[in-house]
């Protein structure tokens, strides 16, 4: 006899075999029990959660000779020829290539016959959301009033694509996606029975990768089983035949993404390649890991959420202290771009090192979070003492950085009350060598030689004369001075509203020559 995949041999034959759906099938079960059932029923729901299998079991429930509190029983004449798709009873269309409209008016001549075995007629559309317009005005009349002993089930993954007046003439139902613990106690019944050893870490990374679908798990599992025959099924078998990255990888690309590594990366990226893994799973997987991330810094009470290990719990909060929540963010939004593009791609590659690049330089994008990563990058390269010069302000960075040292290695003496007069009357000279930001900052301001060595700059705001305090500008400031003068002269900035030298007069600035320029942005 030739071999049946599991998800056909395993396939529930009544209600209580039906994995997660269990708000569907105890609805459906009272109404047959209490014989209030329905015309027309429609099935919605992502693939391989159970549609077309439940519809199969209703249509055996209704026609059973001996149901037991709403199920088949499996033994009648009429459970048998629909089990082995012998019955006349039971019509499977498929949409997808019956979408016309001469498909559905045969359908409409039919059901004026009533069945030949049994008390019901059951039509299962599958996909039904292909029809054509024309298809689903021709079915909406018989849909309405059908004979009492027609029953539809139409079954569709995207309902939203369904015209309103055919879902308001059925009951809906929608198949939600089976969890991955009730996946994974599902492989594990049958892999017990198939005498298959396996791993339970093995069925449950089947059981996330199915992404809900009890029959992509039991495929996933058939082609796993396949490779490793008369073996135990383990978590690195796994990770081989379907092509996927262990979780300790993600964790060390991540490590050397917030480091900035970008030769590490590379390298780390060239080694999946030649293992021959599927970058498409990659970019997928290392998204969730992402997410369970994201989790874990938005609450201290996830552990419990998230679908990991102890090992992998203690390395995700080792990580979570080591990046910030914007950062993570972006990581999440570009993974997720690239996984929308990635499907189609014919350069995989290239695409999952373009998206690791713009992780490691975030220079390279201009959105939002962007920004926030390129200005944590200088802070940190400031707290490290590194100098970063922006494209486009190298001259005046050198300048500024160069002042600095001016200023910082000559030991000048210091100002005397006639190098303060000189710098007044040479004020626009002095001015005019400052950044054009310094400049806006210096515009209507006020001078007062406060004695000594001390020279009084009084701002025409409170705002301004902020700025003007930072240590950085008083710096640049002082540099121009003592390169002039060859002192060093003490600085004192106030503002108009808060002098607190007002016993002391102003420098009349009309006597200063003032030519500032000020550079338009």
């Amino acid at each position: 006899m030739s071999y049946m995949a599991l998800y056909r041999k395993f396939r529930p034959a009544e209600f209580g075999d039906v994995k997660g759906q269990e708000h569907i099938v105890t609805t459906l079960k009272n109404q047959i029990t209490a014989e209030r059932i329905g015309h027309a029923y429609l099935f919605c729901g992502t693939r391989g959660t159970g549609k077309t299998t439940v519809a199969k079991i209703f249509a055996k429930a209704v026609n059973c000779e001996h149901p037991i509190d709403g199920n088949p029983c499996g033994e009648c004449a009429a459970c048998r020829s629909i089990t082995a798709g012998t019955s006349m009873n039971v019509i499977e269309i498929d949409a997808a290539s019956n979408t016309g409209v001469d498909n559905i008016r045969e359908i409409r001549d039919e059901v004026a016959y009533s069945p030949t075995e049994g008390r019901y007629k059951v039509y299962i559309i599958d996909e039904v959301h292909m029809l054509s317009i024309g298809a689903f005005n021709a079915l909406l009349k018989t849909l309405e009033e059908p004979p009492s002993y027609v029953i539809f089930i139409l079954a569709t993954t995207e309902a939203h694509k369904i015209p309103t007046t055919i879902l308001s003439r059925c009951q809906r139902y929608d198949f939600r996606r089976i969890t991955a613990d009730t996946i994974t106690a599902r492989m594990k019944e049958l892999t017990k029975v198939e005498g298959v050893v396996a791993e339970e870490k093995a069925l449950r990374y089947i059981a996330k990768a199915a992404d809900g679908s009890m029959r992509d798990a039991l495929s996933l599992l058939d082609q796993c089983i396949a490779f490793y025959l008369n073996q135990e099924l383990t978590y690195d078998h796994v990770l081989e035949v379907l092509g996927a990255v262990d979780t300790e990888i993600y964790s060390a690309l991540l490590r050397c993404t917030i480091n900035q590594d970008l030769v590490a990366v590379m390298g780390q990226i060239e080694e999946l390649v030649v293992q021959g893994k599927e970058l498409g799973q990659f970019v997928i997987d290392f998204t969730w890991y992402l997410r369970n991330l994201l989790l874990l810094k938005s609450s201290d009470h996830m552990e419990d959420v998230l679908d990991v290990s102890t090992e992998n719990l203690m390395w995700l909060k080792e990580e979570a202290e080591m990046i910030e929540t914007d950062t993570l963010m972006r990581y999440i939004r570009i993974f997720s771009e690239l996984s929308g593009q990635i499907r189609y791609a014919t350069q995989k590659r290239v695409l999952v090192e373009v998206a690791f690049i713009k992780l490691c330089k975030p220079s390279m994008e201009i959105n939002a979070d962007g920004l926030l990563d390129r200005i944590r990058v200088l802070e940190k390269q400031m707290e490290e003492g590194i100098v970063t010069v922006p494209a486009g302000a190298s001259a005046y960075a050198s300048e500024v950085t160069m002042e600095k040292k001016q200023a910082v290695v000559p030991v000048a003496p210091k100002a005397l009350p006639e190098d303060v007069q000189e710098v007044v009357n040479n004020w626009y000279n002095v001015v005019n060598q400052l950044h054009p930001l310094l400049r806006t900052y210096l515009k209507d301001a006020r001078l007062k030689a406060l004695g000594g060595d001390r020279l009084g700059i009084i701002a025409a705001s409170s705002t301004k004369a902020d700025s003007l305090k930072t240590p950085e500008h008083l710096a640049e400031i002082q540099a121009v001075i003592q390169r002039g003068t060859g002192k060093e002269m003490t600085l004192e900035i106030a503002s108009f509203e808060n002098d607190p030298h007002t016993d002391i007069g102003e420098i009349d600035m009309n006597q200063i020559h003032m030519e500032i320029e000020i550079e338009e942005e």
